[in-house]
């Protein structure tokens, strides 16, 4: 099999490649740059390209499909950059990977405490060198309720972890798995809403979860709940979610993803003015801590998307054949 690389990163990407790609007897090539119509030639004659998050429209596939190219590997979970219907009306295979949840679970918690612990707020007035405790106290997370979105792989190691806390858990999916129910309680989206001091997301991005928490969904809500979002921007209307933290029903909110985040995170921006004014809204917010989508970004997590990418495109192209 011989793969084409867009996207790669040198200092941690590049590394497990050169370890599981003669490992599996793949033949690749790669460039740094992200895939794009003026660079899609250099996958001609390649098997299967392998990305990350740039978005992948029909003339892109078709391109690609002109080439030769007979799979999409994303070395990612979510797969919604990538028009994956219309790649399979080609025959073209699209495969997405499955890394440690254990990555996306620990900065959930991270987020968690820092929005219980009002830690932007009080690390802004520190470095003023206002050391006083008006406004900065906290919530310990042993006496809140926490809300789950989402009981995927991650959704259930974010409850697993939140055992040692002795919080209450409730959790929301349209699939219930036997392992949670020992440790958190299946509840509907309303009640969820209505009782968690802290809601957190782990659902991916569909047209079903699209806006997930809008306005309405805000109402529901406690005053002062605490939002986590670690999972895909989309899930969230950002327009409903700045009316909320300014009329306070938002108390925190903790997001390593926003919506229109493509063309913006990954890339070295400094100096330049970002087309995203949610994006600079949000983070003028003493209550509010946005990351540029890092909550997966563990040693491990890296090298579970390279090799899973590698193995899933590989098995793809053997069943084709």
């Amino acid at each position: 099999m011989k793969m084409f690389v867009y996207s790669m990163r040198d200092f941690d990407e590049l590394p497990c490649f050169e370890k599981y790609c003669p490992l599996y007897a793949v033949e690749y090539a790669y460039t740094n740059e992200t895939p794009c119509m003026e660079n899609l030639h250099m996958a001609a004659g390649y098997d299967v390209i392998n990305i990350i998050t740039t978005v992948f429209n029909k003339e892109m596939i078709d391109v690609l499909h002109k080439e030769g190219v007979k799979c999409i590997a994303t070395r990612t979970i979510g797969y919604d950059h990538i028009d994956y219907e219309y790649a399979r009306s080609l025959g073209m295979g699209v495969i997405n990977i499955t890394y440690s949840p254990g990555s996306v679970a620990d900065y959930t918690i991270m987020l968690m405490i820092m929005g219980l612990r009002k830690y932007k707020f009080m690390m802004q007035k520190a470095q003023a060198q206002d050391f006083t405790l008006k406004g900065k106290i906290a919530k310990e997370l042993s006496n809140c309720t926490v809300g789950v979105i989402g009981t995927g792989k991650i959704g259930c190691r974010v409850i697993e972890n939140l055992t040692g806390f002795g919080c209450e858990i409730l959790a929301c999916s349209p699939h219930e798995k036997e392992e949670v129910k020992p440790h958190a309680k299946y509840a509907c989206m309303d009640e969820l809403l209505e009782k968690s001091d802290i809601i957190t997301l782990h659902a991916p991005a569909n047209k079903e979860t699209y806006h997930i928490l809008n306005k309405e969904a805000f109402l529901k809500m406690k005053d002062g709940v605490i939002l986590i979002n670690c999972a895909r921007g989309s899930l969230i209307d950002e327009e409903a979610l700045i009316e909320a933290i300014e009329n306070g029903k938002i108390g925190f909110a903790g997001l390593d993803v926003v919506e229109k985040e493509s063309g913006l995170y990954y890339f070295d921006l400094s100096g330049k003015p970002v087309e995203n004014r949610n994006l600079a809204i949000l983070n003028s917010y003493p209550n509010v801590i946005v990351t540029p989508h890092m909550a997966f970004y563990t040693q491990e997590a890296v090298q579970d998307m390279v090799a899973n990418s590698i193995t899933g495109a590989k098995e793809f192209m053997e069943k084709s054949v």
